[in-house]
């Protein structure tokens, strides 16, 4: 497992595009029958790819849980969410499975201790991508399609950013300790996902970016409102976003991408604001 560990965004100002991008840049992260996971040290994210080709995957597969987690198993104090980015799987659950189709979710709630990935076709195979957050309590593990999941349309073609943001694992849907996932689509024509940026103190979030057509790509912002940054991302690459910094893409075509969210606060207005004309 890779591990990164918190930065200051004081040092971060004098970071070059190779110490950015290997600090908060996750890629590779769908390799054929393995589990690739990345936790960060803020507030103890997991980011995981999982591509199930030949073979059914355990979540533990690769892992060592008791190295990195101090627990017999990866979900022993935590909650996980998973995306299918790619053709029809299945997620088992401690002996239940589920089914998700593109763009379907699956949330997993503390205290599973089975739980398996596999593909329903090798040549068109899954790509589950999940984020794991600390938890407290156990809720109920439940699948939420594309179709249900809460849709709220924002922008407007003029500033372009007109999107749809589906909202799954969110307070609005179902209940969870810390984790915050939804899926936000792009209409084309449009290439900005939020404008004005934004922090929020209590809580960090990691973005992945997919359905970026080839040869385009997404300008990832990040960085304090007057210190900006930023990382040129590829389809399915994912970005790690601390507390203190914006964070905030404009792609050379439309595109979807999933935003991740664990820390105090489930409110998905609470933000800190920035106007465009503020930034530096």
């Amino acid at each position: 497992m890779d591990i990164r560990y918190s930065c200051s965004p004081n040092d971060v100002k004098r970071y070059t595009t190779d110490e950015l991008r290997k600090e908060f840049l996750i890629t590779n992260l769908y390799t054929p029958d393995k589990v690739t996971a990345v936790y960060s040290h803020v507030d103890r994210m997991v980011t995981v790819g999982i591509m199930p080709v030949s073979r059914k995957l355990s979540i533990d597969d690769g892992i060592n849980v008791w190295a990195n987690f101090g627990t017999h198993y990866f979900l022993e104090r935590r909650e996980a969410g998973v995306f299918n980015l790619g053709g029809a799987g299945k997620i088992e659950a401690d002996g239940t499975t589920y089914e998700l189709g593109y763009k379907d979710c699956l949330y997993i709630t503390k205290g599973t201790e089975k739980v398996f990935f596999s593909s329903n076709d090798a040549n068109n195979p899954a790509k589950f991508y999940m984020v794991s957050a600390p938890a407290h309590t156990s809720y109920e593990t439940r699948l939420i399609k594309i179709a249900d999941a809460a849709k709220k349309p924002l922008g407007d073609p003029k500033t372009s950013n007109k999107r749809v943001i589906n909202q799954f694992i969110h307070p609005d849907v179902l209940k969870t300790c810390q984790l915050s996932m939804g899926l936000t689509e792009l209409d084309p024509g449009s290439v900005w996902n939020t404008m004005p940026v934004h922090t929020h103190e209590r809580r960090m979030e990691i973005y992945t970016y997919f359905e970026i057509p080839e040869g385009n790509v997404v300008i990832h912002f990040m960085g304090q409102g007057k210190e900006t940054r930023h990382i040129v991302m590829n389809n399915f690459e994912a970005v790690i976003s601390p507390s203190w910094s914006i964070h905030a893409g404009a792609g050379t075509s439309n595109y979807s991408f999933i935003w991740a969210m664990g820390g105090e606060n489930q409110e998905f207005d609470d933000m800190d604001t920035i106007p465009p004309t503020e930034m530096k």
